[in-house]
């Protein structure tokens, strides 16, 4: 059998791997000894990587043939042993360095199950991670298959990218039924849009997403929904999910004017604060503002949501209209219109209401999500654009750091006014 590489402990050694592989320097020698240009014959196409790589996993796959049969090659079968090698075949694996040709033993009963490798597999499993994050990045089939004839000399057709990426599906499923949090102080709603064919051409939908904070300051995903309208009917449906999937209480859920989500929190999450984004209010309000004169006015709105008390704002949105009213009748109307939907941040102290004011936290993420939606153009179909998003959220939750670094005060404040609701 092949004698395994000695492995040592790297720990205190800040981001570097828990163990390391050491080969003997006489070792690596010899191997380099058949290179004697490595800048050259070390990569690219029949380099020597991919011929070591080769020898590698074939060497493996006969030393897990020995563990299958009990015995070294050339040694005698145990008694009652009736199972022999018989020979070998070849073929092709599909590596990050290119195509690798590896032998794959064979016994005489045909139960033998290599490992390193699956009988029926024609790529590693760190190949197939590549090409699910190209995918993910918003590279489109043509391109992965490109970059990899490019970089690695490997040609794969647009099917096999297409049955590598489909094997995210069931992760996708399961991670949309996953259970959840039993308490969330902070969840946000917000949507963006996706462009998807259907029968009548390509047409625009809406992917509602959900973020929820837990009550260690992390963010979390709790799910995406895709929908060509909402209302009341739409909102219930996805607040009684979340409820089915473990969700007992939210103090406050922050949107931006989707409708009918205010009649679904108060049937589904009565004792919820439901607080609209106070920052799209400005925007939406001010869109019809000329450019010179917009700075004054969101000057003026900004002394009615950060007033200290609800009849202050109240007494600074008279004064706004005052002085706005007759040339910008539009903007104090809209702000009356949903007034309700404005002021519950007010009845909190700063440290709330900095986090609850504004959905920028569920903003972040959607930037993200857009850059990859716009290098696609347009999805086949809603499978694929819930699929690709589904890895693109996968990829942004890895960069997401720890929690708010208020969140200790704002834990404070959220214990006092939602008393006895926040756990242990």
């Amino acid at each position: 059998m092949p004698r395994k590489p000695q492995m040592r402990s790297t720990k205190g050694a800040g981001k570097a791997t828990e163990k390391k592989y050491e080969f003997r320097a006489e070792l690596m020698d010899e191997i380099l000894a058949q290179c004697p240009n490595p800048s050259v014959d070390l990569k690219g196409p029949d380099g020597m990587m991919q011929a070591l790589i080769g020898a590698l996993v074939s060497r493996a796959m006969k030393a897990e043939m020995t563990e299958h049969l009990g015995y070294e090659s050339g040694e005698r079968a145990p008694e009652g042993q009736p199972n022999r090698r018989n020979g070998s075949g070849s073929k092709t694996v599909r590596t990050g360095h290119g195509p690798v040709s590896v032998e794959v033993p064979r016994d005489r009963d045909s139960t033998f199950e290599p490992q390193i490798v699956g009988k029926h597999e024609r790529q590693f499993a760190g190949f197939d991670n590549q090409i699910i994050s190209m995918y993910a990045r918003g590279m489109s089939t043509r391109e992965i298959r490109d970059h990899l004839a490019e970089i690695y000399n490997v040609d794969v057709s647009a099917e096999f990218i297409s049955r590598v990426t489909d094997e995210v599906v069931d992760e996708l499923r399961a991670w949309q039924t996953r259970p959840l949090e039993r308490v969330y102080p902070i969840v946000y709603l917000d949507a963006l849009v996706v462009k998807t064919r259907d029968k009548a051409g390509v047409r625009n939908k809406s992917v509602y997403l959900a973020v929820g904070v837990r009550a260690d300051g992390r963010k979390d995903v709790l799910g995406m929904w895709i929908q060509d309208t909402e209302g009341a009917k739409f909102w219930l449906a996805i607040l009684t999910e979340l409820r089915q999937r473990g969700v007992e209480d939210i103090f406050v859920l922050c949107a931006d004017g989707l409708t009918g989500l205010g009649q679904a929190v108060e049937a589904s999450f009565p004792k919820a604060v439901f607080q609209t984004c106070i920052v799209h209010m400005v925007r939406s309000s001010v869109r019809y503002v000329p450019w010179k004169e917009r700075r004054a006015v969101c000057a003026d709105l900004r002394r009615v949501y950060t007033a200290e008390t609800v009849e202050a704002a109240n007494a600074a949105l008279d004064a706004f209209e005052a002085t706005w009213g007759k040339r910008f009748p539009m903007v104090g109307t809209a702000w009356r219109r949903r007034w309700t939907e404005v002021i519950p941040f007010l009845d909190f102290p700063q440290e709330i209401r900095r986090i609850i004011y504004t959905t920028n936290a569920i903003e972040a993420l959607n930037r993200q999500l857009r850059k990859v939606l716009k290098t696609r153009g347009h999805m086949p179909n809603e499978q694929a654009a819930l699929k690709l998003l589904y890895l693109a959220i996968r990829n942004a939750s890895k960069k997401w750091g720890g929690r708010d670094k208020h969140w200790t005060q704002a834990l404070l404040q959220f214990a006092i006014h939602f008393e006895g609701r926040l756990p242990a």
